[in-house]
């Protein structure tokens, strides 16, 4: 037997391959059986005062052609190539903390499936995934595809990367004549995943779009396919744009002001990115947003993606800076260009255009942020569009959302809040919640605006009951007891409903609709929940469990 190749690290080792070279020479020199063959090895290494506890004491299978093979643990498993781990920096769609692989990686391990396992290509890339997934690696940004095979067999790069080298060489060879077709291809690629956007944009998709811009900036035709293109990469990679994307798209709405894919890169630049808005905004973006939407020529589709970018310059949803400007983008549309009374003037041109509507809606409560932003919208007719469009439209749930949410936004005025009762829009609040019990986010917006109503205004209280909100709101409450949001926004009227002014008399009412075992579920189903459902009990007169988290000891809260 040959001499081991053994290491002291306590007790004498051995590598596996040299355990099976020794039963394998036993085999073949001395015509042992299988069996024989690794007792003699066993004794010979034991004797030598080999440890042999994590050696696997067993003969190799013999292959068709009489080789010996692997073991069969090895055999039964299908090892991936070792991954190249990253840790995630916190990019949207990847948690903090998460493994990450590169492209490579997981192609290598679908190609390995497919090669050594002879795999389907589509069972190959499902057990790669199943495989990167139980090792907690976040494959959010990577393509789950087959790359397309070549004509002499050889896997070529995935679909999105050949476009994008195709598009490379048309720009450089000043092939404007191509450009729609290259970048519309590019563009629906782009949409069908993240995965997709995040890969083109690793391999340079952004640079190349914008270099596609600049040629066909002198060929009127090409430019909103390329302006479709840079959307569609922009889409959840708004860090992407920089000072020339910033001058691009500027450009485009100054001479292009109809172009609806500059508007859509406009808000999908926004969209949690608030050095975006800030640069865009100080750039003067705003009155080229207003502009198009004042001066929309009967064109559905420019006024719904332009209200669509208004509405993200106004949102505070960049989790990596402390302070947004949210606020001030508002006063700047409403004080600077007028926004108020173009977006209603706009939503009165396309009263039967619900996803229009929808649009106007949304934006026009992002905009009711001062008491007197919320007058202007009354004195202006909105209002009185808002309670008719709640009526009229009654059937369409993503209109009564948004209307809801405006109602709910001016209803911050404590002035308001009376006109809002008077023209019955209270009424119809209820209606649209009973209505459409069955989506949560009706019944959300439904409960809130009722409970700016009746804040601070006990005499809007009676009206509420009277007009059965206060049943509404617990049938709300009954119907998605699952859903935080709509367990919240009805649990905060009932305090106000039951109100110590003259609210005394609602209490038993309330309670007999069955009001305490709701707020009691919400509590112990919804943490976020305990506060409000806890107030809400307190004010209708129910026993509540009141304990001193904290008496200034040193020590933690009390869970």
């Amino acid at each position: 037997m040959r001499g081991a190749r053994w290491h002291k690290m306590g007790s004498r080792q051995i590598a596996q391959e040299t355990f099976d070279e020794a039963v394998q020479e036993n085999i073949t020199e001395f015509q042992m059986e299988p069996e024989e063959a690794v007792r003699e090895a066993v004794q010979q290494f034991q004797s030598q005062g080999v440890d042999l506890s994590n050696i696997v004491k067993a003969v190799r299978p013999v292959s068709e052609n009489g080789q010996r093979q692997k073991h069969q643990i090895l055999l039964s498993c299908r090892v991936l190539p070792r991954a190249r781990w990253g840790c995630a920096r916190g990019g949207r769609g990847a948690p903090m903390g998460s493994r990450q692989i590169a492209q490579e990686t997981f192609d290598e391990a679908v190609q390995e499936n497919i090669t050594e396992f002879q795999m389907e290509p589509e069972e190959a890339v499902r057990e790669a995934v199943q495989q990167f997934q139980s090792q907690g690696v976040d494959l959010s940004n990577i393509v789950k595809a087959v790359r397309p095979v070549s004509e002499n067999g050889q896997r070529q790069k995935h679909q999105i990367l050949l476009s994008l080298e195709s598009l490379g060489r048309a720009v450089a060879e000043q092939d404007a004549a191509r450009l729609p077709e290259l970048l519309a291809a590019l563009a629906a690629q782009c949409q069908q995943e993240p995965a997709c956007r995040c890969l083109a944009a690793r391999h340079g998709a952004y640079p190349a779009l914008l270099a596609a811009c600049g040629l066909a900036e002198g060929h009127g035709a090409a430019l909103p396919a390329a302006l479709a293109a840079l959307a569609a990469l922009l889409d959840g990679q708004p860090e992407l744009l920089d000072a020339p994307g910033r001058e691009l798209l500027l450009r485009a709405l100054r001479e292009r002001p109809a172009a609806p894919a500059a508007l859509r890169c406009v808000r999908h630049a926004c969209l949690r990115h608030e050095r975006n808005r800030q640069q865009l905004v100080g750039a003067g973006v705003l009155p080229l947003l207003t502009g198009a939407v004042a001066r929309h020529g009967g064109d559905a589709q420019l006024v719904r993606v332009a209200a669509a970018a208004l509405r993200a310059v106004t949102l505070d949803d960049d989790i990596r800076v402390p302070f947004g400007h949210a606020h001030e983008h508002a006063r700047m549309i409403v004080l600077e260009n007028d926004g108020l009374r173009v977006l209603i003037e706009a939503a009165k041109a396309f009263r039967d255009d619900c996803g229009v509507l929808s649009e106007l809606c949304a934006t026009l409560s992002r905009l009711a942020v001062r008491n007197e932003f919320c007058q202007e919208i009354v004195d202006l007719g909105g209002l009185n569009f808002m309670v008719t469009l709640l009526a009229d439209c009654m059937e369409h749930p993503d209109v009564v959302r948004q209307a809801l949410g405006v109602l709910r936004a001016v209803a911050g005025n404590d002035d308001v809040k009376d006109a809002v009762v008077s023209a019955g829009a209270a009424d119809l609040i209820v209606l649209a919640i009973n209505r459409h019990l069955g989506n949560p986010q009706i019944c959300e917006q439904g409960c809130a605006a009722l409970c700016m109503l009746a804040l601070r205004k006990p005499e809007n209280c009676g009206v509420i009951v009277e007009g059965g909100g206060a049943l509404a709101a617990l049938q709300a409450m009954k119907a998605h007891p699952g859903e935080a949001a709509v367990q919240v926004s009805p649990s905060q009227p009932l305090p106000s409903l039951a109100g110590l002014l003259w609210g005394r008399e609602l209490r038993g009412p309330i309670l007999a609709m069955g009001a305490e075992p709701l707020l009691a579920e919400a509590r112990a189903l919804h943490r976020d929940c305990d506060d409000v459902a806890r107030a809400a009990l307190r004010d209708l007169g129910c026993h509540v469990e009141l304990r001193e988290l904290w008496t200034g000891q040193k020590g933690g809260l009390a869970q």
